[in-house]
């Protein structure tokens, strides 16, 4: 960790945004401050817009976000004198997730795409068992939301979507919906819900690094301009092979 000692004074940074880079900041941060005491390091979640949202607005240092920025929120961002700067830490596949009681193993993307736009509602539609598909979703602040938006829906997610603030909530929820389905960071899949292939590919740590995985994303924790001080020194240990290692650690996807 000599490379990362903090000078002996106190600084103070605040995280905040997505819930999917949420565990790996948080550990980061703790690994960080237990190295270099003058460090003091807040990290929240709230999802990726809020993140963004508190960084252009100055109520946070770092931004974690599971999506790029949008064009509207960087001219928003230069209405209030800000320029976010991207830094990718780490990549992420999202993972379409089952009840365990569900028999299906794999879907494909369009089959994902009209089970969430409404189009398929009942699993015998698609070989399953006769029972009512219940759809599970992030809402509209998350970055998860978007990117499965981008990648996969492609239109308006079915108004009777069950709306989750975070990862967790969405693994929970699936955990102990029959007919549920969902999606979570690679990060948030357990033995206690069932990741499905898509279009033919399990979701793994190799899969998403080589590209064969269809609903990839990296994932980002943005500054105001390049990073300084204090922000800087965090980022730059996330980036070290001690802080991608956390980033393994924690089920996500190192970049090296």
């Amino acid at each position: 960790m000599l490379g990362f000692a903090y000078p002996c004074y106190a600084e103070k940074i605040v995280v905040a945004g997505s819930t999917t880079v949420l565990p790996i900041a948080q550990k980061a941060a703790e690994v960080f401050m237990n190295n270099n005491p003058g460090a003091d390091i807040s990290v929240r979640g709230g999802g990726s817009g809020v993140g963004i949202a508190s960084l252009i607005d100055g109520t946070c240092d770092i931004a974690d976000s599971s999506r790029p920025i949008k064009e509207a929120e960087l001219d928003k961002a230069v209405t209030n004198g800000k320029s976010p700067k991207a830094n990718v830490v780490a990549m992420d596949g999202i993972c379409v997730i089952l009840n365990l009681a569900n028999p299906i193993n794999g879907l494909t993307r369009d089959q994902i795409k009209n089970i969430y736009t409404g189009n398929i509602s009942n699993w015998s539609q698609l070989g399953g068992k006769d029972e009512k598909i219940v759809v599970i979703s992030r809402d509209s602040s998350s970055g998860t939301f978007e990117a499965f938006g981008e990648l996969v829906v492609k239109g308006r997610v079915r108004s009777d979507a069950l709306l989750q603030a975070s990862n967790q909530a969405v693994a929970s929820t699936v955990n102990t919906t029959p007919g549920a389905i969902g999606y979570v960071g690679l990060g948030y899949v357990t033995s206690t819900v069932k990741a499905i292939d898509v279009d033919g590919v399990k979701g793994s740590k190799e899969t998403v690094l080589t590209n064969k995985y269809p609903i990839g994303r990296p994932l980002f924790m943005y500054t105001n301009g390049t990073p300084k001080g204090l922000a800087k020194q965090f980022i730059d240990f996330i980036m070290s092979p001690e802080g991608q290692k956390i980033v393994e650690e924690e089920g996500f996807v190192p970049l090296k």
